[in-house]
């Protein structure tokens, strides 16, 4: 009652404070502040919040824990002797009021306790075992009374308050142990507070004890808590630790420590990552449109698919599987196509594309900082010895948008700083101090790794365009004056091949990943034209007259004559020949092409057979009776029933794309005005909990009744006033009934508010209010 109380205390803007701190605490809205401060001092809500505090904030409440109840002054003494250097304060009363906010810690200065349930969540605070109370409760009161009777002979009260009482000034006892037996104490000192020994719970004498264990035990120095257990009372750590609840222990957070980089520099490293990083997105999507990748039946892509997208786009595995991750968590590809399933782009990919270069890096930086999806888990196995395979959905963590935006708030804090590995988990460590493990420093790991790749860090320091993401800044204007400006010229060469200066514009980078083959990336990039690339070209619908026109308006030099050539001579055979369904046929107007074909022995397994003088038929489908012409050196086109030629267009496989991945533009992802509506609620239903209102009747005459769109809005100017209102409202059996309502909050299609007819807080579905008045 007494934590009630002081919840109930509470102003608004404290509540407010409260709840969006604690978003879970109105998950959802309790119907008054008693069932609030229950809700809080449930251990799930409890574990939570603890989880969120630094080391020393931590410290403070296993301190209170080991304590209890006293006043600030103790506190800041027993703080100071584990402080390694420096004074509690300020820190102190930081915590302190962060504690109360968080309704971890209530009361005045003069009396500071924890809240009901944070003792019990808390395990081993400090590393300190179980008072002596509680060590020794599962033994028998008669093998207290004797342990008792020889550790402190004269005392009166049962064996445990005897034993409780003598443990309380150890020294004396401890003194009479031998050396061994001390070293072993020592190791239990500063926890964890437990160890195995053998047969813990015989019984010894101080006599009789032989072993170091044994002389322990015999004087209630360890306390057995299982047949093969023992643990250290806390009694006796806190004498061995003088008075200490904490070996070390810094009230500030440790200073980073790395190399110090130009920021400008950075920034600009950071937009040739971005750049690179949006054109491999990009190119994958332009590839999968072309020749999609299948969908393995346990889910997910294929490791052969992998090791082709990567060398397709010239990258390593693991980059290229953070392209394909972050690429499926911004919707832009999804799974689709065939029975058997292919990865295909979406539509939104197409809605993508025609962003600018910075807009588009928002979209896919803001997408892989919220996933949950930790891409560099790929190529790993899982605990039965499988791989764990991109796409799939073994590759979820719910803890990586968290250690992802951890890891980023720590570069934030070193400005032109590039922290170093060690720094950074160290620091994260003081940040969260509950949240460790091997799993969550790998994924710190991978959260650096893939800033890194993305272009939000650069040179290991936080960009300036990634501050701004972080902080839900517009971070596109800060990046596009730094990315490099798109050429929209090639340098054509007589060796078949064309070099892009820089990076070409949007179309002109997929006219000539059609036309061309990238033969090397770097500062320049190299295409190479051949008889296959340009067929492609042609293929996707484009003329020989259009390349040519297309390579003389965005060449620096005139095309050679060997391209002039190979373009013309591609052009003039391509389409000669028609490939339909017969199963197939080949039709061409040249009959001694057609001679050729059939004269051809390699042609014997396509079995086909002379119709007429230019028709051909075959056995084999069409699209295999194609590649086999092709090649054997032809150059067939593939036509409709309708004899149309089929153009192979970049963008005609599409999906449906799943819905991407939104992050979360604040903190604690609660909106003001629901914390606001929330503590209005809870006004209401408490204030009608100690009034013990009875129901009051609705008003006579007719319910009332009126548009949608008018009830939704009256709602609204209700619940920002803060006034009373009469509504209609149909039952779930369809009856019309009244209510007088204090509107709360609106949400989901569902308003919360206090019913006066029912004196208690309720959920009303908006589709069944059938109208709202005003009260008097």
């Amino acid at each position: 009652m007494e934590f009630t109380e002081w919840i109930r205390g509470r102003t608004d803007d404290q509540l407010r404070a409260l709840v969006s701190a604690r978003p879970e605490l109105i998950t959802p809205v309790p119907a008054h502040l008693e069932g609030l401060a229950a809700r809080a001092s449930s251990p799930s809500a409890i574990g939570r919040v603890l989880d969120r505090l630094d080391r020393f904030t931590l410290a403070v409440v296993e301190t209170l824990a080991v304590r209890g109840r006293t006043s600030k002054a103790r506190l800041r003494e027993a703080l100071g002797r584990s402080l390694a250097e420096g004074k509690p304060e300020p820190s102190l009363s930081a915590a302190l009021e962060r504690l109360r906010e968080l309704a971890l810690v209530f009361g005045p200065d003069s009396g500071l306790d924890l809240a009901p349930g944070v003792r019990k969540v808390l395990d081993d605070p400090g590393g300190l075992g179980p008072p002596v109370a509680d060590a020794f409760r599962h033994h028998p009161p008669e093998q207290l009374a004797e342990m008792a009777d020889e550790i402190a002979p004269g005392t009166t009260g049962s064996g445990k308050e005897r034993l409780a009482e003598a443990l309380a000034e150890p020294a004396k006892l401890i003194e009479d142990v031998s050396p061994e037996a001390r070293t072993a104490l020592d190791q239990l000192v500063w926890g964890p507070p437990t160890g195995r020994v053998p047969n813990a719970r015989r019984e010894v004498r101080i006599e009789s004890a032989r072993s170091p264990i044994e002389q322990l035990l015999a004087r209630g120095l360890l306390a057995a808590t299982g047949e093969e257990s023992v643990t250290l009372p806390r009694e006796v750590a806190l004498h061995l630790r003088d008075g200490r609840v904490h070996r070390e222990l810094r009230a500030v957070p440790p200073v980073l420590e790395g190399a110090a980089r130009d920021r400008k520099l950075a920034d600009r490293t950071a937009a040739g990552q971005a750049f690179a990083f949006v054109r491999a997105v990009e190119e994958l999507c332009e590839r999968w449109s072309v020749d999609p990748p299948g969908v393995l039946r346990t889910g997910g892509l294929g490791v052969r698919d992998l090791k082709r997208t990567a060398t397709d786009l010239d990258l390593p595995e693991w980059v290229a599987a953070l392209v394909v991750e972050v690429a499926h968590a911004a919707g832009l590809i999804a799974a689709g196509g065939a029975v058997d399933g292919e990865w295909l782009p979406t539509a939104g990919y197409d809605l993508w594309r025609v962003k600018q270069t910075a807009e588009r890096w928002v979209v896919l930086a803001a997408t892989g900082r919220a996933t949950d999806r930790v891409p560099g888990l790929v190529g790993e196995r899982d605990e039965r010895d499988r791989p764990l395979n991109a796409l799939h959905t073994d590759l979820r963590r719910g803890a990586a948008p968290g250690v992802r935006a951890a890891a980023l708030a720590v570069l934030a804090a070193g400005p032109g700083l590039a922290p170093t590995r060690d720094s950074i988990l160290e620091r994260l460590a003081w940040e969260q101090p509950r949240r460790r493990g091997p799993l969550r420093e790998q994924l710190t790991e991978f959260a650096l790794r893939e800033a890194e790749q993305v272009g939000v860090t650069g040179l290991g320091v936080l960009s300036g365009h990634g501050r701004a993401l972080l902080t839900g800044e517009p971070a596109a204007p800060l990046l596009a004056p730094l990315l490099p400006e798109p050429v929209d010229h090639v340098l054509l060469q007589a060796d078949l091949t064309a070099v892009a200066p820089g990076p070409l514009t949007s179309e002109l980078n997929r006219w000539m990943t059609l036309s061309a083959d990238i033969e090397s990336k770097g500062g320049a990039t190299v295409y190479r034209f051949s008889e296959s690339s340009v067929r492609r070209a042609l293929d996707a619908g484009q003329a020989a007259e259009d390349m040519l026109a297309m390579l003389e308006r965005h060449s620096a030099t005139p095309v050679p004559q060997t391209l002039s050539y190979l373009i013309t001579d591609v052009g003039r055979r391509h389409g000669r020949m028609r490939v339909g369904t017969a199963s197939s046929y080949i039709r061409c107007d040249d009959t001694a092409l057609l001679d050729q074909i059939t004269a051809d022995r390699r042609s014997a397994q396509l079995r086909l057979r002379r119709l007429a003088p230019t028709v051909i038929a075959s056995r084999t489908s069409r699209a295999a009776l194609v590649d086999s012409l092709r090649a054997m050196g032809y150059a067939p086109v593939a036509e409709s029933l309708d004899g149309d030629v089929i153009i192979s267009r970049l963008d005609s496989k599409r999906t449906e794309g799943v819905a991407p991945v939104r992050s979360v533009s604040s903190s604690s992802g609660l909106d003001p005005e629901v914390a606001a509506a929330a503590v209005r609620a809870l006004r209401a239903g408490d204030a009608a909990r100690l009034a013990r209102r009875e129901p009051v009747d609705a008003p006579d005459g007719q319910v009332p009744r009126g548009p949608a769109t008018a009830t939704i809005s009256a709602l609204q100017d209700a619940i920002r006033q803060g006034v009373r209102v009469w509504i209609g409202y149909l039952d779930s059996q369809g009856n019309a009934t009244s209510r007088i309502l204090e509107p709360a909050r609106m949400e989901g299609g569902y308003l919360t508010a206090y019913d006066e007819t029912r004196a208690a807080v309720h959920r009303f579905a908006l589709h069944r209010i059938t109208g709202v008045a005003g009260l008097s």
